[in-house]
């Protein structure tokens, strides 16, 4: 009986310390672009894309940044990058009109690969099965998502064939730039709006797959705007980026195995939630406006353990380091 209690007091002990373990600490802020494209190549290298026409580097960790507005593209909201090393990345913006830049020397020229000057283009997302194959996803046209496929590296852009159905009033946010994840070959994309649903294909199969969310959604600005895949599950998470303190229906756990289902969790993110990122065997980084959560137990609880507002969350890719990005230039670090 006495090594119960022992064994009660050291929980209780110990508990504290662990709710305290994870820590944000901000690098850098206060610069005059909204971040919401962030890719961590390693624990050195790292890049970040923002409105104005703002990119920046790390190649530190994240301790200095070297930062630029690109030149005739002072205009441009990219919320989206896919850094490949420390010389080369690709850049997309959202809006009017729609864009894609190259980089192969770190930043210092760009070459502009795709321009889409009609005002139906929208792009929400990028992302890349290796170095050669990559996607984007854009909002909806003529109720068909719209999807943009590279096999060169983002030389050159062309629109997919086979693209998904979308219902009316459903679209994708440009949020974070994870609404369009690429996992073992499979395309996941989350979408919000009047429906909120995980749309994906797997490799060499024409036939795209649709699941309704357990997500609040209806209006505009709620859906899922965000997914991560895990070894075992997959996390998707969003809410009413309007009304951030909206706690119902803002994550859901998607399984796999045997069959494909969604299982509520048991303690939820603490309101909406804009990036969601894999970091570990079970542990799951969500992020936004209204702050940050952590999951330990891949999904059923989830515990928030700081307040600052951001974008997106991402961790290496070849690597353990964990950067954030978010608005008015601010960029942090997460350990654990």
């Amino acid at each position: 009986m006495k090594r119960f209690y022992y064994l009660i007091i050291i929980i209780l002990l110990i508990t504290p310390i662990i709710s305290q373990a994870q820590t944000i600490t901000i690098l850098q802020q206060d610069k005059p672009t909204s971040i919401r494209g962030l890719s961590v190549v390693n624990d050195k290298t790292a890049w970040i894309s923002g409105s104005k026409g703002h990119i920046a580097i790390t190649n530190d960790g994240g301790t200095t940044w070297a930062w630029q507005q690109i030149k005739g593209y002072e205009k441009a909201d990219f919320r989206d990058i896919e850094a490949f090393n420390d010389k080369e990345a690709v850049i997309m913006s959202s809006g009017t009109p729609a864009i894609v830049l190259k980089t192969l020397d770190g930043g210092k020229t760009w070459q502009e690969k795709c321009r889409k000057t009609d005002s139906v283009y929208f792009f929400d997302a990028m992302d890349f099965a290796d170095a050669k194959h990559g996607y984007i996803l854009g909002d909806p046209i003529k109720n068909k998502f719209l999807l943009m496929e590279t096999t060169d590296g983002g030389e050159t852009w062309n629109e997919m064939k086979n693209k998904p159905d979308a219902l009316p009033g459903e679209a994708a946010f440009a949020a974070s730039g994870t609404c369009l994840r690429v996992d073992k070959g499979v395309l996941y994309i989350v979408s919000g709006g009047k429906s909120s649903r995980l749309i994906s294909l797997k490799p060499k199969e024409q036939e795209w797959k649709y699941a309704n969310l357990p997500i609040t959604q209806g209006k505009q600005s709620e859906g899922a705007f965000s997914i991560a895949l895990g070894k075992k599950e997959g996390i998707i998470v969003g809410g009413d980026y309007a009304n951030g303190k909206k706690l119902d229906s803002v994550a859901t756990i998607h399984k796999v195995h045997p069959l494909l289902q969604f299982v509520a969790p048991q303690t939820a993110p603490a309101g909406f939630q804009s990036g969601v990122e894999y970091i570990n065997s079970g542990i799951f980084l969500s992020t936004g406006t209204t702050g940050s959560n952590l999951t330990t137990d891949g999904g059923a609880n989830w515990t928030q353990f700081d307040v600052t507002s951001f974008n997106v969350c991402r961790k290496a890719k070849h690597g353990k380091l964990v950067l954030l990005a978010g608005d008015k230039g601010k960029i942090a670090i997460f350990k654990m």
